[in-house]
């Protein structure tokens, strides 16, 4: 199928894990895509791999937490491949790690920035761009940390990630008449690079302790979010908007 053919689309995060995924599935299902990474070689090579496979691609590097870099990739969707319909915001990060009154003011700001102003800062300038196409869909990748599950010493993350919630359902609101959707991406345990389980210090009984939080008892592959991703960008969710998909593995309900 080609659900997304002649649709445009920005996914951030792209040079692993989940945003490498969606960047990947979307191209494959026909989307013309504006990719962001700070890792500019690794970007690259997602970007050729996509292009070898047949698909259209393009690397802009950057930081997302800088305002310029979310102008400079709406820019380059329009410019390149003529406007904007699909915004994945996948960019996230544990930050300062520690109780509450350990971490510091820097690492509780740059925590949010990373998690939540990111988000913002991809929305505000997305929501234009779709907006002179006729609508378009933002999604925002949250986590079940800080929404269905509390971890110690993960304070920042989870206000962070909990501010999505907010962000998406008043962007739904706001612009919902003239035919934006915005929708939270809410995974469980995914086996990307940066889960503890991966941590060169990793042990088998942490994996199995990780794993074991959940209904199915294993890590999400990145590609099964990346098809929940591709589910709420398409048309099959037209009158999705505002909403928290749960892509959790049964975490949530697990004891």
């Amino acid at each position: 199928m080609n659900e997304l053919t002649s649709k445009i689309a920005i996914v951030t995060g792209a040079t692993s894990g989940i945003g490498q995924a969606t960047a990947e599935l979307f191209a494959a299902r026909g989307a013309a895509l504006v990719l962001s990474g700070r890792r500019e070689p690794k970007l690259a090579a997602v970007v050729a791999a996509i292009t070898r496979a047949g698909g259209r691609a393009i690397a802009v590097a950057g930081d997302v937490t800088q305002e310029e870099h979310a102008r400079d990739l709406v820019r380059t969707a329009v410019e390149q491949f003529g406007g904007l319909d699909i915004a994945v915001n996948t960019v996230g990060g544990f930050g300062e790690a520690g109780p509450l009154s350990a971490i510091s003011l820097a690492g509780w700001r740059a925590t949010l920035d990373l998690n939540l102003t990111s988000a913002f800062l991809g929305a505000k300038h997305q929501v234009p761009a779709m907006l002179a196409r006729g609508g378009g869909s933002i999604l925002f990748v949250s986590s079940f940390v800080g929404q269905t599950v509390a971890i110690a010493n993960t304070i920042g993350y989870a206000a962070a990630k909990a501010g999505l919630e907010g962000l998406a359902t008043t962007i739904a609101v706001e612009y919902g008449a003239q035919r934006i959707r915005a929708n939270v991406l809410v995974p469980g345990g995914t086996d990307t690079p940066s889960n503890v389980v991966n941590a060169p210090d990793a042990t088998p009984a942490l994996r199995a302790h990780v794993e074991g939080m959940h209904a199915l008892h294993r890590l999400a592959a990145p590609s099964e979010i990346a098809k929940a991703a591709l589910f709420l960008a398409s048309d099959a969710a037209s009158f999705v908007t505002g909403t928290q998909l749960r892509v959790d593995g049964g975490v949530s309900i697990a004891g």
